[in-house]
């Protein structure tokens, strides 16, 4: 995303914070990120868990996502993920979850939309390692692009770049 902004819309301004595992330092990373910025001109994409985040900072602040095959159930609350070492994909750090994480998660899980216009949902019906159908019965009120195949990474979606940034700059001219 930061190299297609780059290469064809440098005016957007492109942040993408380092998020820990731990839902209290990542709750408050993005809480001073988005009250340090211009409420207004921050728009969200999140993918995966990303997508968890996004629409918890959405819901809270009103603002326009983005969800591209999000995840809808967490899978820390499973019991073999708490305490128990676990990795992160991208990284390879470990890390421990416990109960008050589960905890913490479970505050800011937002299992009922209440600002459907705010949410463009796209998910891709070979995702492996989500249901996709859970999202989009999440997000049933919400605009939605489900295609068949592609997998947890969303293959191709580059080429949906510019619609996305339509629909989140299209915010301005909903009022």
């Amino acid at each position: 995303m930061g190299d297609w902004l780059r290469r064809n819309r440098p005016d957007i301004q492109y942040h993408c914070p380092f998020l820990t595992p731990y839902p209290d330092q990542t709750q408050a990373t993005l809480e001073a990120f988005v009250e340090n910025n211009h409420a207004d001109t921050v728009y969200l994409m999140g993918s995966s868990l990303g997508g968890f985040w996004a629409t918890w900072l959405a819901e809270k602040y009103d603002l326009k996502a983005v969800l591209i095959n999000p995840a809808v159930i967490l899978s820390v609350f499973k019991p073999e993920y708490i305490r128990t070492e676990l990795k992160n994909y991208h990284t390879d750090d470990t890390y421990y979850l416990t109960d008050v994480h589960v905890e913490i998660f479970q505050r800011v899980n937002t299992p009922d939309i209440k600002r459907q216009r705010n949410y463009w949902l796209l998910v891709q019906t070979g995702d492996e390692t989500l249901d996709y159908r859970l999202a989009v019965a999440k997000y049933a009120e919400c605009r939605q692009l489900v295609e068949p195949g592609g997998d947890h990474s969303f293959q191709n979606f580059d080429r949906h770049i510019p619609a996305a940034l339509d629909f989140l700059e299209g915010w301005h001219s909903r009022n």
